[in-house]
């Protein structure tokens, strides 16, 4: 579904845009979906801009000792060594003084040759204080005074940035989560010029036509909020009446969320059922449903790259072609996936000293350590897992995922998984990668035999690790959440666990995943090969060929860069 290009443009703010593996400005699905997002949009020659923060000294790098436990250091880089240093300057005023930032540029290049900046903001120049040199240092770090003072930084000095590059008249302002909402204030102070008094309708409405809003979370505790005083101390009380006047406050807290739900014309869930979710969470909001994607050709793996190029050729520029896998012979399915997984088992070898069988049933799981996402779910019940790989089939799983430094439940779910694995040694072999990152993730996604994934529902908003797998034509074993509702077709796309119903019962859930691994998934695999190959080929041609931000993106152009009709929104 190629994008014609035209005169459009559009600013895409995200705290963290994955750009490659080795440049650590991201940390999980958020920023891996926005450096997607520009990947395809490069690739369709859309005028885009993408802006974040540098985050010179990354996420963090995992350290995890034999047990399990997780430690963290800095992740420093060069930016010197990958990036274009710009000479736009901008300031913005925090906690009454002014923050000087620059910014520096990455260029996407898509497959014609177009080319997306990508602007990262920094504050570490001389004339800045100590701390304020820290504020493009860490993403996700701090306390709420860093995090307000940073978000500042993202959506004040971000527009700053882009008119001092001379992007002055923008049309479509993407904001990709709350994360960004204080552009919405930029916009209207400039919109107001120094206009003091309260903004008016009319006011309101001009921020509306230029502003595109993206959630992710479907819970309370995923939105950011900030005390009023706090918010009085770094944004100032008049930039406070502002955002009061916009809405922004619930009582006495800046909440980013309803800041970016009132000030935008269109606003997404980012799969079917998140849409639905958010609406109960805000029902005066018309939202709809932008189901995500991830980038084929990025995620794709050379073996599979290599077939798709020999057999349907339109596929990097129309991943729907994808949709021809259909035709593509059995065994030259199963021979892509063999190369992918020997890469894939030659990495872990390397990493670990362990050497998977390349004979047995690999399941996958990598994705943030966050509880709901249950990585130890599999290991609900050991001695009918164990009793499963000595009398169906043997089972061997790939680990991989880090818990935010501050989340000491997710530091003990590795912890839990740890432990699993240690109970379970001379059954199953099983690894936990440390340090997971996009290489890994081309890696794992790619190179295990199922993918599997048991949310807690509803939490999971989308996920798009099961989206980079079809592409790669592994199947899902997942619990109907997120995108998989969407891209679950039973016995040909995958396998469900449990019932689709809300809230399942985590019994039935346990019951439901071993009795398709036993019944179902295994007897296939080891028993009837085509029956399993059909199931990957039909991966790619159902899932693959859909869940793309390529075709993402086109709705997004055609429903909320560009459309009339959405530009009513509740009020």
């Amino acid at each position: 579904m190629p994008l014609i290009s035209g005169a459009l443009r559009a600013a895409y703010f995200s705290m963290e845009i994955a750009l490659q593996s080795d440049i650590p400005t991201y940390a999980g699905g958020l920023g891996i979906l926005a450096g997607d997002t520009l990947r395809s949009a490069a690739d369709a020659g859309l005028p885009t801009a993408g802006v974040t923060l540098l985050h010179r000294c990354g996420y963090f790098e995992q350290h995890l000792d034999e047990r399990g436990n997780q430690s963290e250091s800095p992740w420093p880089w060069k930016p010197e060594t990958v990036l274009e240093s710009l000479d736009a300057r901008a300031s913005i005023v925090i906690e009454g003084r002014q923050v000087a930032l620059r910014a520096w540029q990455y260029s996407i290049r898509g497959l014609g040759g177009y080319t997306v900046p990508v602007y990262l903001l920094d504050t570490k120049l001389p004339e800045n204080s100590p701390f304020d040199q820290t504020l493009t240092d860490e993403l996700y770090g701090g306390d709420d005074h860093y995090r307000l003072c940073q978000e500042a930084v993202l959506g004040i000095g971000g527009m700053g940035i882009l008119n001092a590059l001379g992007s002055e008249h923008v049309p479509t302002f993407h904001l990709n989560e709350g994360h960004a909402s204080l552009l919405i204030l930029a916009l209207l102070e400039k919109h107001l010029a120094g206009r003091s008094s309260e903004p008016t309708v009319a006011d309101i409405d001009f921020l509306r036509r230029k502003c595109v809003f993206t959630t992710h979370t479907p819970v309370p505790a995923g939105q950011d909020q900030f005390s009023r005083d706090l918010a009085q101390r770094v944004l100032g009380p008049d930039r406070v009446t502002l955002l009061e006047a916009l809405g922004g406050f619930v009582e006495n807290t800046l909440n980013m969320t309803f800041l970016g739900l009132r000030a935008s014309h269109y606003i997404n869930g980012v799969a079917m059922q998140h849409a639905e979710v958010s609406r109960t969470m805000f029902p005066n909001y018309p939202i709809h449903a932008i189901t995500n994607g991830v980038h084929a050709t990025t995620w794709t793996s050379p073996p599979f790259q290599q077939l798709y190029d020999r057999h349907i050729p339109e596929w990097r520029h129309d991943n729907l072609y994808l949709r021809y896998a259909i035709g593509i012979s059995l065994s030259e399915i199963r021979d892509a996936h063999e190369r992918a997984r020997r890469r894939l088992f030659d990495e872990v070898s390397r990493a670990t000293g362990i050497r998977f069988d390349e004979n047995a049933l690999t399941l996958g799981f990598a994705r943030r350590a966050a509880t709901y996402k249950r990585a130890d779910f599999l290991f609900a019940d050991l001695d009918r897992l164990k009793w499963i790989a000595q009398h169906v089939g043997p089972l061997q799983v790939i680990y991989a995922g880090k818990a935010h430094p501050r989340d000491e439940a997710g530091k003990i779910l590795i912890r839990r998984v740890h432990e699993r694995i240690a109970a379970l040694k001379g059954a199953l072999r099983i690894v936990y990668l440390q340090n997971y990152d996009m290489r890994w993730a081309q890696l794992i996604t790619s190179g295990v035999d199922l993918w599997l994934n048991t949310p807690q529902r509803p939490y999971e908003a989308s996920g798009t690790s099961g989206m980079k797998a079809a592409l790669n034509g592994v199947p899902s074993l997942s619990v109907p959440d997120g995108w998989w509702r969407e891209g679950h077709v039973e016995g040909a796309t995958g396998w469900d666990i449990g019932a689709d119903e809300i809230p399942d019962t985590p019994g039935r859930e346990i019951a439901s995943l071993y009795f398709k691994l036993e019944k179902v998934i295994l007897p296939m695999f080891y028993g009837q090969k085509n029956s399993y190959a059909e199931v990957m080929r039909l991966s790619i041609a159902l899932n693959g060929s859909f869940f793309n931000t390529q075709r993402m993106l086109a709705q997004y152009v055609t429903n909320a860069y560009v459309s009339e009709t959405s530009k009513n929104v509740g009020r």
